[in-house]
């Protein structure tokens, strides 16, 4: 039982039945009745209401609190009653608009630990495939944005590029720890692992899925191993003077175009085991990325020189030059990453601006440029059916942008229209190009600036023949690797 306070009216110390005098008590009078006689006071000063005001108070507040953290407490008794409703948190919206003029919707995928470096679509569009500095190799959902899978054994150190057949059966990545590693996309199983004596800087499954190249560091250069018994079937080592930043394998996986820090673009034959190509200062610095269109006609390199440049490479001829098409004022810094569309029509880029920038491949021209990214874009990829872009960063994100009308966009129109751009059908390959409407000879231009460059291209290359038929002593020299 708890002690009753000093001086209350039921303790030993009150007064007495003789009416002897009590001890003093201190206790400020009681604000209620005491017997007959006695009267409410007439008056109470402000304090006197302050407090009695504050001691009524206290209780109250301590119990609304009390209420409020009562879901929360980590040594409550748990219940089966659910939280009360004004406790409930949203449902987490992922769309959200880019830019006023724009309209992009976007979604943000955030589950990696640091920076994203490589990002694939899979498995027809439906899933994601992301990996990331945080030394994670994960599959996502392209729907929802959750994490499918995240596959182990993971690597021991980074992961700097990872990659995906075409039947999306398989996944490759490359890491920190100078191996190379496969795994089954479905079951998540580690089928191989490859160790190599230096870094293993950029990973691709050829299309065929028969073949994986990566792009070696202090080795500057590449090695093909075969899927199956995961045995080296090539390593050209000294294939560039510098570093190797990027390769991968042309469509009908017989070369592999690599770039480097040295700047230049070399195309290796599998089947000869010969360099077919060598470009040598084809950008002003180094080269950081590198992919072909779908017809292999066509190379294109991205730069830290701010630009990407379209390379004509099917010419089946040893020459040390190439007819190129520059691609400029698209990122105010360094292009990291380049991806073109399945038909060729869009080219997408990323850059150390942290935007994304998408390409009207016909024309050469920016038409758009997606921001929202807080670092550098590491990694861009486009879908197939080119409604979606995948974009990873060093902001720990990847962010999946619905383009699929993109052309009925007001900053696009408004774009077109200054440009003075209209659209014709090309008579080479049927596919449709655009062209400026001010140009003088807009009316005897019928080709796509594709079927153009392989114009001139063969003619170069016919009136190539015919000076070394007038002079076989001035034949042209081959490259040392060749």
């Amino acid at each position: 039982m708890a002690s009753q306070p000093p001086c209350a009216p039921n303790s030993p110390d009150a007064a007495d039945e003789d009416g002897k005098t009590a001890p003093q008590c201190s206790l400020p009078p009681p604000l209620v009745p005491a017997g007959d006689g006695a009267h409410w006071p007439r008056r109470l000063s402000l304090m006197a209401l302050a407090k009695a005001y504050g001691r009524f108070k206290l209780p109250i507040l301590e119990t609304r609190r009390d209420r409020r953290l009562a879901p929360v407490d980590p040594l409550a008794v748990a219940t089966d009653s659910p939280p009360p409703e004004e406790h409930l948190m949203p449902e987490k919206t992922f769309w959200g608009d880019q830019e006023p003029l724009s309209k992009i919707p976007f979604k943000i995928l955030r589950e990696h630990q640091h920076t994203v470096s490589s990002c694939h679509f899979c498995a027809d569009d439906t899933k994601l495939l992301s990996g990331s500095y945080d030394c994670t190799v994960k599959l996502w959902d392209a729907v929802d944005g959750s994490v499918v899978r995240d596959f182990k054994p993971r690597p021991g150190a980074p992961v700097l590029e990872c990659s995906v057949t075409a039947d999306s059966r398989r996944i490759i990545a490359a890491s920190y720890d100078k191996t190379v590693r496969a795994w089954d996309l479905e079951t998540g199983e580690l089928l191989w692992k490859i160790s190599h004596e230096t870094l293993v800087i950029s990973c691709k499954f050829s299309p065929d899925g028969k073949y994986v190249v990566s792009g070696l560091d202090v080795d500057c250069g590449i090695c093909i191993t075969d899927v199956e018994s995961a045995t080296t079937v090539s390593h050209i080592k000294d294939h560039h003077e510098r570093s190797v930043t990027a390769c991968c394998f042309d469509p009908d996986s017989q070369k592999v175009a690599s770039v480097s820090m040295d700047k230049s673009i070399k195309i290796w034959d599998v089947t000869s085991q010969a360099t077919l190509l060598t470009i040598t200062k084809a950008h002003s610095s180094a080269i950081s990325n590198c992919c072909f269109t779908f017809s292999g006609h066509f190379l294109c390199t991205s730069s830290w020189d701010k630009t990407l440049k379209i390379w004509n490479v099917h010419t089946g001829e040893f020459r040390n030059c190439g007819a190129c098409v520059t691609l400029m004022q698209g990122h105010e810094g360094s292009v990291s990453s380049c991806h073109f569309a399945r038909d060729t029509s869009l080219l997408v880029s990323g850059g150390f601006d942290r935007t994304v920038a998408i390409w009207d491949v016909g024309e050469g021209y920016r038409k758009l440029s997606l921001k929202g990214h807080n670092d550098w874009v590491m990694d861009v990829a486009i879908s197939n059916n080119k409604k979606w872009i995948l974009s990873a960063s060093k902001d720990r994100s990847m962010r999946l942008w619905n383009i699929e009308e993109i052309d009925e966009i007001p900053l696009v129109i408004e774009y077109k229209k200054a440009l003075g751009l209209r659209v014709k059908q090309c008579e080479g390959c049927d596919r449709p190009f655009s062209i400026y409407e001010s140009d003088i000879f807009s009316e005897t231009v019928t080709k796509c600036v594709f079927c153009r460059m392989d114009a001139n291209d063969s003619a170069e290359g016919s009136s190539s023949s015919s000076e070394r038929e007038d002079s076989p002593s001035r034949g042209g020299s081959l490259d040392k690797d060749d």
